[in-house]
């Protein structure tokens, strides 16, 4: 590359670089003035204050860290217990996993079986065994993605409530993996 190029290209760069900078600057320039932020017409009153509140937020219920490790230890190892390699996944109300325990000799598909299967129940507040009979009805459940209409994921409820899903995979069958998720939120009732 030629020196007059590499000038040219320079300048390019550097005119570009200016522009980025300066809109991004003016992207965040002061709001107008009639502009007033919510915060200051709720504070006027209080009343309305507390009742915008409670339409506009909910509280939910979670499982802490440790209670969410209790139910997958307890899982795990009703598991051993019939000499079952199994993994087992713990996933709160929104189905993001908050642990996962693989046990030995586990079989490298059931990490994510159990996962979709703890996401599966808590999306619907159901066993998976029961869910999996849906299909019939309503065959293209099946295509949701990250779910798994296969037994072994149960629900943890509050009040009827979901607040966490359990999943085993890994078991010659759902109904054993089912057995070793109830297993799991047995040790939550204690």
């Amino acid at each position: 590359m030629n020196t007059r190029t590499r000038v040219l290209t320079g300048t390019a760069l550097a005119v570009a670089l200016g522009a980025g900078t300066f809109g991004a600057v003016s992207a965040t320039a002061a709001p107008a003035a009639d502009a007033a932020p919510a915060s200051v017409a709720a504070k006027k009153d209080d009343t309305k204050k507390d009742e915008a509140k409670g339409q506009n937020f909910t509280t939910t219920s979670h499982l802490t860290v440790d209670a969410a490790t209790r139910a997958a230890q307890a899982a795990l190892q009703a598991a051993q217990k019939e000499n079952q390699r199994v993994t087992v996944a713990v996933v709160d109300r929104n189905g993001n996993t908050v642990v996962t325990l693989r046990g030995d000799g586990a079989g490298p598909q059931s990490y994510e079986s159990a996962e979709r299967k703890a996401f599966t129940a808590v999306s619907w507040n159901a066993p998976t065994s029961v869910l999996a009979g849906r299909l019939a009805q309503t065959p293209n459940l099946k295509d949701i993605p990250g779910t798994l209409f296969l037994g072994g994921g149960t629900p943890v409820q509050l009040d009827g409530a979901p607040v966490a899903g359990i999943g085993v995979a890994g078991a010659p069958s759902g109904d054993l993996d089912e057995k070793f998720a109830k297993a799991g939120v047995d040790a939550l009732a204690k």
